[in-house]
């Protein structure tokens, strides 16, 4: 069983409740933009009065959030929906893979420096690590196990640990992937139906030399292009960077790792028996 899966449904949550409110914080501060011009144009009696606006002449920096989905069409949703994901895992991998949580410094350096010093035996460090938790800890207990075991067993062990921590760290990026392969696509087939609808008007229109017979279908397919490859190129930008970190982290560990075989392995701990005897002979 993982021992960090509760920490994982609340890394969701806590990612989820940032989305949330990153969302209604710019809902909010949109609203309170608005209200000083709107409340300006009812005091203001000598201001001449303007059309109301049309669907037709509304812009695209004045349409609402709601209004820019529903001329997009129903493949809209699909591609917001892909957009909330990714923000939720972009949040819950940057919280993940800080390096101080997967690699703490503190507690690596005091554990190495102890088995150095043989400040440790076989059952402190195992607790030492369950106590810790993080990634590093269990890849060093994993080693621990095969205290005093021949060099090749101990670094094999943390081969294999090294293996089960990598996949670890590499969980959720193929989300990322395949946001990067769904927004163009989703686009395209928004991008389809659009001007699917274009022709379809004007097939149905008595008045085929008339633009706006085109606006509707057009600005469909336009919206949804646009809005997946908005969402498709941050992806792939986020999945390279969350990559080259992972990348770094098993580097990382990978020394680390060997640093503990080079301290607890059969050789390692007759040489260091060796070196004190020796200097007891001497003093």
């Amino acid at each position: 069983m993982s021992i960090v899966a509760p920490c994982g449904r609340g890394r969701f949550i806590l990612a989820a409740v940032i989305v949330i409110a990153v969302f209604s914080g710019f809902r909010l501060t949109r609203s309170s933009a608005q209200t000083p011009a709107t409340t300006t144009a009812a005091n203001s009696p000598a201001a001449p009065a303007d059309p109301a606006p049309t669907e037709e002449n509304v812009g695209i920096a004045n349409k609402s959030l709601l209004g820019i989905i529903r001329d997009g069409g129903f493949v809209m949703y699909p591609l917001f929906l892909c957009s909330f994901v990714l923000l939720v895992f972009t949040f819950e991998r940057a919280i993940s893979l800080r390096t101080g949580r997967v690699i703490p410094g503190p507690f690596v350096k005091r554990f190495i420096h102890q088995l150095q010093d043989g400040q440790l035996d076989r059952d402190e460090a195992r607790l030492v690590c369950e106590e810790n938790g993080s990634l590093a800890a269990k890849m060093f207990d994993a080693a621990v196990r095969k205290w005093g075991r021949p060099g090749v067993e101990v670094e094999q062990a943390v081969i294999d640990a090294g293996e089960r921590v990598a996949g670890e760290l590499r969980r959720y990026l193929r989300i990322f992937n395949g946001v990067v392969t769904i927004g163009p696509l989703l686009g395209l087939l928004g991008t389809v139906f659009g001007m699917i609808r274009s022709f379809s008007d004007i097939a149905a229109s008595e008045n085929t030399g008339r633009l706006e017979t085109l606006s509707h279908g057009i600005s469909e397919a336009l919206f949804c292009t646009a809005t997946g490859l908005s969402v498709a190129i941050p992806a792939v930008v986020l999945h390279l960077y969350f990559v080259g970190r992972v990348d770094r982290l098993v580097t990382q560990l990978d020394a680390l790792g060997q640093d503990v075989v080079n301290t607890i392995s059969a050789e390692a701990l007759q040489e260091a028996n060796g070196s004190r005897r020796n200097r007891k002979s001497a003093a």
